[in-house]
């Protein structure tokens, strides 16, 4: 088993950490990288130095479906014939967006913002491009269809390992967890814990991925996707791996120690942002301004924003729905006040 890091361009992150694991069929990936030139040329030299190529690969394991895990599958594919899994639901997200007409997620884009209390210049540029039929830039647009759909708590289909798909919701509709389930070598030097785990975004060691509302212009479920992830993070600290093996940053142990790290700073959160709306009611784009970020809102490119404010949504949900929050009659666009 070996770690490729593959760049994604001008992102902090710095890079994804594509897996690599030896079956007795040939070399199976986990994640591939950002659709990039840079991106494949460095995946393709780290095949070669675990002593592969991509023509080897046998087979293509997505964690989720965002665009710095999935983007090279297609590539892959193309040149090895690999087969490509995926939870159904992020294989859903896939078909939506590759099928969805690119202008109705720029109108979708704009009333949901509206909705959540975006100021008329942050909502003009959205207007423009609709007007301009500029959708050439919307991400996903290119990914690729996976042939097979990753079944929660089955073993793959990969020969001669014990591969458990663990499905962990929050990130994304249909993130998933692999655990490998064979001894860590490092076992009898007094590792505790039990095989590793390919955690994606789900846990890694020095920050909280980013949770937001799932998006489909076609559901008006309401979802609590801060609710799911919890749930998910106590699902993965009875695990127990002895390591995790994550899809940034870097490996690490003690997956309940983290796990018990997380779940406090999303308590501490919560708890923040119910103490902002004790102070006066706030729409979602208002509870992002004051929310805590890495940088100064101001600061904050104008993509980013809409992630925060997706952010912001998923943490009131949650304070709805835990009864520490609701929304103020009669407003619009909706402001809501603690309880």
């Amino acid at each position: 088993m070996w770690s490729i890091p593959v760049p994604i361009p001008d992102n902090p992150l710095g890079h994804t950490l594509v897996h690599l694991l030896d079956t007795d069929r040939g070399p199976v990936l986990v994640d591939t990288g950002w659709d990039d030139p840079t991106a494949w040329d460095a995946l393709v030299s780290g095949l070669a130095a675990c002593g592969t190529s991509v023509s080897d690969v046998h087979g293509v394991l997505i964690t989720h479906h965002h665009p710095d895990h999935h983007g090279l599958s297609a590539q892959v594919r193309d040149v090895s014939g690999a087969w490509i899994a995926m939870h159904a639901a992020d294989a859903e997200v896939v078909r939506r967006t590759r099928e969805a007409e690119p202008t109705r997620w720029l109108d979708y884009l704009a009333v949901k913002l509206a909705a959540a209390g975006a100021p008329e210049e942050h909502l003009a540029p959205l207007r423009a491009a609709r007007a301009a039929g500029r959708t050439d830039a919307l991400p996903g647009r290119r990914a690729a269809q996976p042939d097979r759909h990753i079944t929660p708590g089955e073993l793959l289909d990969l020969a001669g390992r014990r591969l458990r798909a663990i499905w962990t919701p929050g990130h994304t509709p249909g993130h998933v967890c692999l655990h490998l389930e064979e001894a860590h070598p490092a076992a009898g030097e007094g590792l505790r814990g039990h095989g590793r785990l390919f955690s994606g975004d789900h846990l890694l060691p020095g920050i909280s991925p980013h949770i937001g509302l799932y998006e489909d212009p076609d559901d008006a479920t309401v979802t609590d996707p801060l609710g799911d992830y919890l749930d998910s993070l106590e699902r993965i600290a009875a695990l127990d791996p002895a390591e995790v093996l994550p899809a940034h940053q870097y490996a690490f142990t003690d997956a309940p120690g983290r796990v018990r790290a997380l779940l406090r700073h999303h308590e501490e959160r919560l708890a923040g942002l119910r103490a902002l709306l004790l102070g006066a009611p706030l729409t979602p784009w208002q509870l992002a301004e004051a929310m805590e970020w890495n940088r100064p809102w101001a600061e904050i490119p104008y993509g980013s924003r809409n992630i925060a404010v997706s952010e912001a949504e998923a943490h009131l949900r949650r304070l709805v729905k835990q009864g520490r929050a609701e929304p103020v009659p009669g407003t619009d666009p909706v402001a809501y006040q603690a309880m």
